[in-house]
């Protein structure tokens, strides 16, 4: 038996950091959308008890480093499951980027072993499984819209955005996520408006979903590489209805209503920067 299933992108439409919690992770409040960049996972099963791993690209780790890999295992020993899997990652989604691909892969497979080891679980027990390995796992396996809380693993559904196309670009360097909230001043710290940002995204309001992007790991992430900021710049410059860094970085995205627009900055931005993309926002239903 073999199964292909897609692994969108995401992106921030805004992330806020609240405090610094006991178990060391973040208290974060963010809203997330899913992007039409996705990679493919291809599994097979295979009779032998043993996960086993291809990828597409020879820098990321086809091993258990990979969240792919932790899925297939958590799943194995939770479930007891004696058959094994051959996982192939095609990847298409920029790695280190602030776009959980990683975290995307794992939810895939995750959603994929339910169905190939008939497991039954529901979207609700695959992504508290899914927390364990990430904390960007819970909202890949529901994909669409939603606002995130916690440390990102308590996901609550919220409706789509109305449609426009995003603009990625990733400038060719890695951002250390620990290294960017290391440096996270939170006393510092502009909160951007969650609650304006949701009421926009649940009234349609195109606008002012722009005029609420917010991420207040962008500053840091500035500093510590100004190609970036300078990316976000020239996105502004080229006439983005919004532009933002997604998670830490170093990807910026710009949210873009026109075509005609958006061919220009892709053109303008390509000559400046390998890895752009051109998708659109992956619409789901309300619920």
């Amino acid at each position: 038996m073999k199964l292909s299933i897609k692994a969108p992108a995401k992106i921030n439409l805004s992330l806020d950091v609240l405090f610094k919690r006991e178990d060391g992770y973040h208290e974060v409040e963010m809203i997330m959308t899913t992007v039409d960049l996705a990679d493919r996972i291809e599994l097979t099963l295979l009779e032998e008890d043993r996960i086993e791993i291809d990828i597409s690209e020879g820098y990321v780790p086809a091993d258990e480093r990979n969240l792919a890999y932790q899925a297939a295992a958590l799943l194995k020993e939770r479930y007891a499951i004696t058959k094994g899997v051959a996982i192939f990652i095609d990847k298409h989604i920029p790695v280190a980027a602030g776009l959980a691909g990683g975290s995307s892969d794992a939810a895939a497979t995750l959603k994929g072993l339910n169905e190939l080891w008939d497991l039954r679980l529901s979207l609700e027990e695959l992504a508290q499984l899914g927390s364990e390995i990430g904390s960007d796992v819970s909202f890949c396996v529901f994909g669409g819209t939603a606002l995130a809380t916690g440390r990102g693993e308590i996901i609550k559904k919220i409706p789509s955005p109305p449609p426009c196309w995003v603009i990625l670009a990733k400038p060719p360097i890695g951002v250390s996520t620990a290294e960017v909230y290391r440096n996270l001043n939170i006393e510092a710290i502009d909160h951007p408006n969650i609650n304006e940002m949701q009421t926009a995204i649940e009234n349609k309001n195109y606008q002012q979903i722009c005029n609420h992007l917010g991420n207040v790991l962008e500053s840091v992430t500035f500093s510590l590489h100004p190609d970036v900021k300078k990316i976000k710049e020239q996105m502004i410059r080229f006439g983005a209805d919004g532009a933002l860094m997604s998670g830490s970085g170093p990807t910026v995205f710009a949210l873009i209503e026109k075509e005609s627009r958006m061919n220009r900055i892709y053109n303008g931005l390509r000559g400046f920067c390998s890895q752009v993309y051109a998708v659109r926002l992956l619409s789901s239903k309300s619920p």
